[in-house]
């Protein structure tokens, strides 16, 4: 049985792919760090369903804190499949924007990802088996406006993802990037009305949180094992 780490496991997205995960055999670690109640909620209803889940707490933005948890979990075996889907959302137009606001957005995205992913890395390379998939964003490759420090956070992402996969591509360790586009989550809530959805989306409505998961449970598989330092859409054909 794989040991799957999913960060942000608690939000939608991530509770999506949790639940494929778990479905398609993992043992998902599901992340949380404000959100403990929630993703204890999430472990008990994938337990329903026949799998296995257990909750993970640590601040992504703390490296400390990140090693202390990490190192135990991969004492005795590795992770082999890492979701970095952990990430916040802060905007405000650049002239406007505060220095925390800036930090903040980029301190969960880009130090998140080293913070969890660079201690996974050596346990993963010597089991010679790995998937690394990080969630990012269309606006990471569009930009968006009020989003300069989301838009660099996920692009920086997208570079990252780049250069390790060439690392790891001979140790049999795909990385690859998923960029949702506007997708029914709490987060987006309130953000896009109906209309706006119809105008910026060919095909007039809002992705699911599922049918991101299809797309990372498909990445995570072996019919994936060709498929390394992509950025693959989901979007409705937006871009």
């Amino acid at each position: 049985m794989k040991r799957a780490l999913v960060t942000g496991g608690s939000g939608g997205i991530g509770a999506a792919i949790c639940r494929r995960l778990a479905a398609d055999g993992c043992y998902v670690y599901v992340h949380a760090h404000r959100n403990l109640a929630k993703a204890a909620a999430l472990v008990a209803e994938i337990s329903r369903m026949g799998g296995v889940a257990e909750v993970i707490a640590f601040d992504v933005t703390d490296g400390e804190d990140c090693r202390i948890a990490l190192e135990a979990l991969v004492a005795e075996s590795p992770i082999q499949i890492l979701i970095n889907n952990a990430g916040v959302h802060d905007d405000a137009v650049f002239p406007a924007m505060g220095a925390d606001q800036w930090h903040s957005v980029l301190a969960v995205s880009l130090d998140g990802f080293f913070h969890v992913t660079q201690p996974l890395t050596m346990p993963m390379i010597r089991s010679r088996w790995g998937r690394i998939i990080n969630i990012t964003s269309i606006a990471g490759l569009t930009g968006n406006r009020g989003q300069t420090n989301y838009a660099a956070a996920k692009g920086g992402l997208h570079a990252a993802t780049k250069s390790l996969s060439l690392e790891l591509a001979s140790r049999g360790i795909t990385v690859n990037a998923v960029a949702p586009g506007i997708i029914a989550t709490g987060m987006s809530d309130g953000v896009f009305d109906a209309q706006t959805i119809a105008t910026l989306v060919p095909m007039k409505r809002a992705g699911t949180p599922v049918e991101v998961a299809d797309l990372v449970g498909f990445l995570a598989s072996e019919q994936a094992s060709y498929i390394t330092g992509q950025i693959i859409c989901v979007n409705g054909g937006m871009i």
